[in-house]
């Protein structure tokens, strides 16, 4: 079955996220690796990593996702495209020393220079940053998009043409991210419509591929292109595509991962929704 988790504060230290994980009653988890509105951050220690992994090993969380910083924009140009893909490698090595086999990555935003500039741009930036870790397992899972403003990778088609520009695409990987789909204008709402979206993605990336889902409703309607999550079966989506996905076996041990608000019901209501929705 599906793995269910949420995205979790390392405030305290890393292993602290695996702490809240199981008190929540997680089965897979999203962290961040340092603080994601810095560049600059102390290397990990061997003990730093240690505790995490031994922490890990012995909780009931199976698997743990990273998600790289936002600030992290690989589809512009000049000094941010360079201190973005140091950035990024600096990141996958930080995976590597956790453990952890998948970083989340934002595509970015092409600041108006238009949808072909930006993605040639990320294409050469996961370039060098897979060429520089090439001894590394770490696979970067490219998150689908909402098309707000002048982001990138709003259609499946765009990361998949990312994808096959690289040689080397078995480090990559995508994020399927329910609320980002839904305001790109995917529909997830019916079973046809949940059905011809898996049956697309399973074309052009195959299901291997994804790496994890992000589970949110949407504050906006289908099509929209606005970025708003909300709590599940409270937003435009809807309650019927998680449970979709939830109860397809295509998603046997993949992460489905929320990215709620923490207000309201919180972290806690929203896993007792998808428990239920599991039939549990």
């Amino acid at each position: 079955m599906a793995l269910i988790g949420a995205h979790l504060s390392i405030a305290g230290g890393l292993w602290k996220a695996i702490e809240r994980g199981e008190e929540l009653g997680c089965e897979a988890a999203q962290i961040f690796t340092k603080n994601q509105l810095q560049w600059r951050t102390s290397p990990l220690s061997m003990n730093q990593c240690e505790q995490f992994y031994r922490r890990w090993r012995r909780s009931s969380v199976r698997k743990i996702v990273a998600h790289a910083s936002y600030l992290i924009n690989l589809s512009t140009d000049g000094t941010l495209w360079k201190k973005s893909v140091d950035s990024l490698a600096e990141e996958v090595k930080r995976c590597d020393l956790l453990g952890i086999d998948d970083l989340v990555l934002h595509p970015g935003s092409h600041k108006g220079d238009g949808i072909e500039k930006g993605l040639h741009r990320l294409k050469d930036g996961l370039s060098h940053v897979l060429e520089e870790s090439d001894d590394l397992r770490v696979r970067i899972l490219l998150e689908t998009m909402s098309g707000q403003g002048n982001a990138v990778g709003s259609t499946l088609e765009e990361l998949h043409w990312v994808m096959v520009s690289l040689e080397d695409t078995k480090r990559l990987g995508i994020c399927l991210d329910t609320c980002h789909l839904f305001s790109a204008g995917y529909e997830l709402r019916s079973r046809e419509g949940y059905n011809r979206l898996v049956d697309k993605v399973d074309r052009l990336f195959g299901i291997q591929r994804v790496g994890c889902w992000h589970l949110n409703d949407s504050f906006f309607d289908k099509g929209s292109k606005r970025d708003r999550h909300a709590h599940l079966g409270e937003g435009k989506l809807g309650i019927n595509a998680f449970s979709f996905i939830l109860n397809d076996r295509r998603w046997n041990d993949t992460p489905c991962l929320l990215e709620t608000p923490k207000d309201g019901i919180g972290d806690e209501g929203n896993l007792a929704i998808l428990r239920k929705l599991r039939g549990e």
